[in-house]
């Protein structure tokens, strides 16, 4: 596996690993919790050292089950977790990111990874309704206290990107990016290239639709993320078909599978882009970290550029949209 640097030095495997599905999301969880720890750990084993966590999901249960993966590796690997959504009964009730809150988040996830430090925490969503000064600063407190190394942000536009680096040194933006969800080339991008920043793009599979086996009649229940998301809808599904049959026709000309090819041009994108795509299977993770001896040529990339320009649906719905790039 090849290693990549995000902002202020972190150095992590070229491609990491999202936990997030291995206990929500994605539909059914797994009923055997020792064998999601027995992947993570293969992960490891095989090159993956960059492990990404976060409170809310399970809620959680994941920043559990990653801490009893990591604890005989915890040398080995670098973890992010997150803050900033205010949990009730179970439930997301909107954001909180008051530094009080951080402080109690960043305490507990401690405790749940059983770690004596947080390698990358990132704010989940930007919260309106406190200063993203406020949060850099109440990050920079738990740094110099030695509870967390590295401050990150997810889902942040520029303009609070700027701010908060200002405060203090953002080390990786995380946020949707994949060849359907094109969002942070425009304005993201450049300010992490010009300010040092790296970037981690979640759902880098397009949640499993750009690997090409997801079904153009594909349906999903109501325990399922993608139900919810309108680009996954039954009309606008089979509209995007075109886009992972071109997928398809480069990765069969490369000698690769399509989820190969959509994580080489990620990382054909810039040289401080580390995708973190998720899996529940350990053949999966090999496939992913072999993602980076695929090389797609300059006509390849053209063309798998062009594929975006026309998806049908939003990446999430309209609640989820506007919190997004604030």
């Amino acid at each position: 596996m090849h290693t990549r640097t995000l902002g202020q030095g972190l150095d992590v495997s070229a491609v990491g690993i999202g936990a997030m599905g291995m206990s929500m999301s994605y539909g059914p969880n797994p009923g055997d919790r020792d064998d999601m720890i027995g992947v993570l750990r293969y992960a490891v084993e095989h090159g993956v050292t960059f492990i990404d966590t976060a409170e809310v999901y399970g809620p959680y249960d994941n920043e559990v089950l990653v801490g009893e993966a990591i604890a005989p590796i915890r040398d080995e690997v670098v973890v992010a977790t997150k803050f900033g959504w205010n949990i009730v009964d179970g439930r997301m009730q909107g954001t909180d990111s008051r530094p009080e809150h951080i402080r109690r988040v960043a305490d507990a996830s401690l405790q749940r990874l059983g770690v004596e430090t947080i390698d990358l925490f990132y704010q989940h969503r930007v919260d309106p309704d406190v200063p993203i000064e406020e949060v850099a600063g109440a990050v920079a407190e738990l740094v110099r206290e030695g509870k967390v190394r590295h401050f990150g942000l997810s889902e942040a536009g520029a303009q609070t990107i700027r701010r908060a680096h200002a405060v203090y040194p953002v080390t990786a933006v995380q946020s949707e990016y994949s060849l359907w969800t094109r969002d942070p080339e425009a304005e993201v991008l450049p300010t992490l290239a010009e300010l040092g920043i790296g970037f981690v793009p979640f759902s880098p599979l397009g949640k499993g639709f750009l690997t090409g086996t997801v079904a153009p009649d594909a349906t999903f229940g109501a325990d399922e993320i993608r139900g919810r998301v309108p680009r996954f809808q039954p009309d606008n599904l089979r509209a995007n078909q075109a886009i992972v049959d071109g997928v398809r026709a480069i990765a069969a000309a490369r000698g690769a599978t399509p989820g190969q090819v959509a994580l080489a041009w990620l990382l054909s994108r810039h040289p401080f882009i580390v995708p973190i795509p998720g899996t529940r299977r350990r053949e999966r993770v090999d496939e992913n970290a072999r993602s980076t001896e695929v090389a797609l040529s300059a006509d390849d990339i053209a063309a798998l550029d062009a594929l975006g320009a026309n998806v049908a649906g939003n990446r999430y719905d309209d609640a989820g949209m506007a919190m997004v790039g604030l």
